[in-house]
């Protein structure tokens, strides 16, 4: 198997045999469980335990059990992913094939990655591109006579290529985003800097998405699953970005973008609008979906974690709007890679578990892969990953945010349903989903420095659980035959 834990075949094994041992010897339970744990301190990632055991009848669990209630079943969630940059292309271009390979099925195969169906590109380059580039740069090529592909065809295309070809028909969907329109259709002429689409140009901008969406279908064989209408649209950045008010964005949707897709039989292509972070989620969002014509066209809001953990802004939206899906779309640490920190992984969890009690309906992280400065990014702007290249020596590295998100992608699939659940010691976060098969699924994490012990409670039935210090735990529940 792919996953970094399970070629210890040693420990694999007594795993086994300690759940084979208190499958016997524990009380009858009505569902079939499993744990599986990361943690700073044991050695774990995404190691599979001994499943817990029926809480004994005597004891009061009270207020330190976590109560699922299936009964009140939320949102349904639609899939992980990261995104499929420029500068992760180029990285795992540096590999041998069979080490790409690798990295790439332990995030998107099936059967033996971590469960990510999800992947975000950008539309023409963004700072993690190794230069400025769009796909039309013609001045004043109003009809897009110059739309071309092929600055994508020497690194991101392959790479979508291939985690596409990895996934499988149906296990792959692609969210495009655009940074910046080219140079030529803003008010500044440039694609750094903000500046804004000019309102000339407006018709052409929306004609651009349509001929992207288009020709990466019919040319590429790459189905187009969602946009977004701009990313971070209120962020002047020193690189590519544009600027539009919470208005202009609902106008160019209005009158522009929703009525060319539309026009293209595009309208089954998700368009999310907002695509920055929480604290601007419900002003953006009403902007638009207070208006009925433009609201019609739009499936949902993209946020993104800088700035802010008001989780309760989706939990706003989501009750003013509650036809309207909620998508985080890109979340990082930032100012390069911090290997062998804890609390990164821990960011992204508090983060997911937040996000996912608030109506957040799937998670797309940023680069998948970079080099060991946090790049290549033309501008400087260097983050942490995931999964970290050195590309001289070929060493790759897994980092704990790997592990800490895989705990949800690897458990919970398209389709599943945020449930419900309350209680539990304050020193946890948790948050649960019911699978479409019927089992239930239950995060918890501890980020404090004492190992806690907890019950989890599934229609009436309790287990005793215990999370160590700085860990992160996922029960499975499987409904018994």
């Amino acid at each position: 198997m792919f996953l970094p834990s399970f070629p210890l075949r040693a420990a694999l094994l007594a795993a086994l045999f300690s759940m084979t041992l208190a499958a016997t010897s524990a009380p009858t339970i009505g569902r079939l469980w499993s744990l599986t744990e990361t943690a700073r301190d044991n050695g774990h990632r995404l190691t599979l335990l001994a499943p817990p055991a029926a809480a004994p009848a005597a004891v009061d669990t009270g207020t330190s059990t976590i109560v699922c209630d299936l009964r009140q079943p939320c949102q349904e969630m639609v899939g992980f992913g990261g995104a499929l940059t420029e500068s992760s292309a180029w990285v795992l271009a540096q590999l041998p094939a069979a080490k790409r390979e690798e990295i790439l099925r332990r995030y998107y195969d099936p059967k033996e990655g971590i469960g990510y169906t999800l992947a975000r590109t950008p539309v023409n380059s963004c700072d993690f591109s190794l230069h400025m580039w769009a796909l039309d740069e013609t001045p004043g090529d109003y009809d897009l006579l110059e739309f071309s592909l092929a600055p994508m065809r020497r690194w991101v295309l392959p790479l979508i290529h291939q985690v596409q070809d990895i996934a499988g028909p149906g296990h792959f969907h692609l969210l495009a985003s655009p940074w910046s329109p080219p140079a030529w259709m803003k008010t500044n002429n440039r694609m750094d800097d903000g500046g804004s689409l000019r309102p000339e140009y407006r018709p052409a901008w929306a004609d651009y998405f349509v001929r992207f969406v288009r020709a990466i279908e019919t040319e590429e064989k790459i189905p187009v699953w969602a946009l977004t209408v701009q990313n971070e649209p209120e962020a002047k950045q020193t690189w590519e970005s544009c600027l539009y008010t919470p208005e202009e964005e609902r106008d160019f949707v209005r009158d522009h973008l929703g009525p060319a897709l539309a026009r293209a039989g595009l309208g089954g292509v998700h368009l999310l609008v907002c695509d920055h972070n929480r604290d601007i989620l419900y002003k953006r969002a009403s902007a638009v979906y207070l208006d009925p014509v433009a609201a019609r066209y739009v499936w949902g809001a993209a946020l993104h974690w800088y700035v802010s953990e008001d989780f309760s802004q989706s939990t706003r939206v989501h009750d003013a709007f509650p036809d309207k899906v909620i998508l985080f779309t890109e979340g990082c640490v930032e100012g390069g890679p911090r290997p062998g920190v804890w609390a990164s992984g821990e960011r992204y969890a508090h983060n997911m578990i937040g996000d996912f009690r608030n109506w957040v309906c799937g998670w797309i992280d940023w680069n998948i892969v970079l080099d060991s400065r946090g790049g290549p990014n033309h501008v400087g702007n260097y983050c942490d990953a995931p999964v970290l290249v050195d590309v001289k020596t070929g060493q790759v590295t897994y980092e704990n945010s790997f592990y800490y998100q895989a705990q949800f992608s690897r458990f919970v699939p398209a389709g599943a349903r945020r449930i419900v659940s309350s209680g539990g010691p304050p020193a946890l976060e948790s948050v649960a989903f019911v699978n479409p098969d019927g089992a239930v699924v239950a995060v918890v994490m501890n980020a404090a420095d004492a190992p806690v012990d907890f019950g989890l409670s599934v229609e009436g039935e309790t287990i005793a659980c215990r999370v160590p210090a700085h860990a992160i735990q996922t029960y499975v529940g499987a409904k018994s035959r």
